[in-house]
């Protein structure tokens, strides 16, 4: 029985002898072997470091973010979508064009009776519209129903067609009667409608102006005569 036991002991101690020496065989460290490390190429490496780089993409470049100042490159933003800039809006589209007829459409038309020279009214044309407009030749005048055109005076002819721009006002005066009392058939008269004329003499030039007169009328005679139009007062105040 005895011997028995010593054999068992002795066995016990053999194991125990092998496995001390196979851990010391494991380098002399006295620590298991959990298998081969494995191994991690220099690039793979580089690129592991260059992902937690901060600004910098997968590939190792630097991060980029497209951006567009406002007002540059192509355009404004428009409600999200960039719209390219083009002809200011508050153009007229009227630069270059030919210029057309005054008339009653397209101008607003005064008549104010003078203090001096005596029995004179002065006409004033303005051009309200967009383009470039042409008065030609002289007012044809003609007081409530009267049968007859007054004629114009030759010389107040200009040297040019008088031309309004847009704002701008051309002129005519009217004499009205005879200063010495020659004149005949005088009548006061109420209502006054203007006609323009066209390119050629006595040529319908368009739609009528109706300017008003004063509440007491102007008076006027058979020495009714107008001058043609001007581009200047200067030119026909001492008519």
């Amino acid at each position: 029985m005895r011997m028995r036991h010593i054999r068992l002991l002795a066995a016990a101690g053999t194991a125990v002898t092998a496995l001390a020496l196979s851990a010391c065989g494991a380098g002399g460290t006295g620590t298991k072997d959990e298998g081969a490390s494995r191994s991690v190429s220099p690039t793979a490496a580089t690129a592991t470091a260059a992902d937690k780089a901060p600004g910098k993409t997968s590939a190792g470049t630097p991060a980029t973010r497209a951006h567009t100042p406002a007002g540059k490159a192509g355009g404004t933003r428009n409600g999200g979508s960039a719209t390219t800039s083009g002809t200011a809006s508050g153009s007229s589209g009227t630069s270059g064009s030919s210029p057309v007829l005054c008339n009653g459409a397209n101008t607003r038309v005064t008549a104010r009776p003078m203090s001096r020279p005596l029995n004179h009214m002065l006409l004033t044309v303005t051009n309200t519209g967009r383009r470039t407009c042409e008065l030609t030749y002289y007012p044809i005048v003609r007081f409530d129903e009267m049968q007859w055109a007054p004629q114009a005076d030759k010389d107040t002819q200009p040297q040019a067609v008088t031309t309004l721009k847009p704002g701008e006002s051309g002129y005519a005066s009217v004499r009205l009667s005879a200063a010495d009392g020659s004149g005949e058939g005088g009548t006061t008269a109420r209502k006054l409608t203007l006609m323009f004329q066209g390119m050629t003499p006595n040529s319908d030039g368009g739609a009528t102006a109706t300017p008003t007169l004063p509440a007491k009328g102007v008076y006027y005679d058979s020495s009714l005569t107008v001058t043609y139009w001007q581009q200047s007062l200067d030119d026909i105040a001492a008519w």
